[in-house]
């Protein structure tokens, strides 16, 4: 008869006040109430983008494709813009937004035609479908969001909401991101 062997011991996330603790006899002069704030704001970030990344899945759309879909609709009316400029606004190469429009292109998300105006440019265009998906996933965004807040009431939003924006000036301002999308600057 043979034993079974224990199934292997699964990692754990360390508890970030167990987490700091260790920073803490590593790194004694660690202040231990930024270091807190810090692996918590990196944890919601880090937690909101998996969850995004799951409503993007349902809706069989990827989060690259949704960069593109919200850089069309925030263009406005008609929801066009030239490959050159949505490379742009993403931070992409214009081979890697070529490829990305391509594939959104045979998925029926946007179309790309000829300027009538001008033959030699071309327009990306932002289909219904695409528009329907991109609605969808702000819908189902917003209750997430309202779920993740629903602790934070009142005066409490506002006061976190100015925290959070001088949190994103001060190290925008400090340590600038030469690869920072047009969108995030804004």
């Amino acid at each position: 008869m043979t034993a079974e062997k224990p199934a292997p011991a699964t990692a754990r996330e360390l508890g970030i006040a167990e987490q700091v603790a260790l920073y803490q006899r590593e790194f004694p002069t660690v202040d231990p109430q930024v270091e807190t704030i810090v692996q918590t704001l990196s944890r919601v970030a880090r937690r909101m983008t998996v969850a995004y990344d799951r409503q993007l899945t349902v809706l069989g759309i990827t989060a690259a494709e949704w960069e593109v879909l919200k850089a069309l609709v925030v263009s406005g009316s008609p929801y066009q813009l030239g490959p050159g400029e949505l490379a742009k606004r993403l931070g992409l190469t214009p081979a890697a937004m070529t490829h990305r429009i391509d594939r959104m292109v045979t998925e029926g998300l946007v179309t790309r035609d000829r300027d009538e105006a001008n033959r030699v440019r071309v327009i990306i265009e932002l289909t219904d479908l695409g528009r329907d998906k991109w609605l969808e996933s702000m819908r189902m965004a917003a209750v997430f969001e309202e779920e993740l807040l629903q602790d934070v009431v009142g005066e409490d939003r506002a006061v976190l909401s100015a925290m959070l924006a001088r949190m994103l000036r001060r190290i925008e301002e400090s340590r600038p991101d030469p690869q920072a999308r047009a969108a995030d600057q804004g």
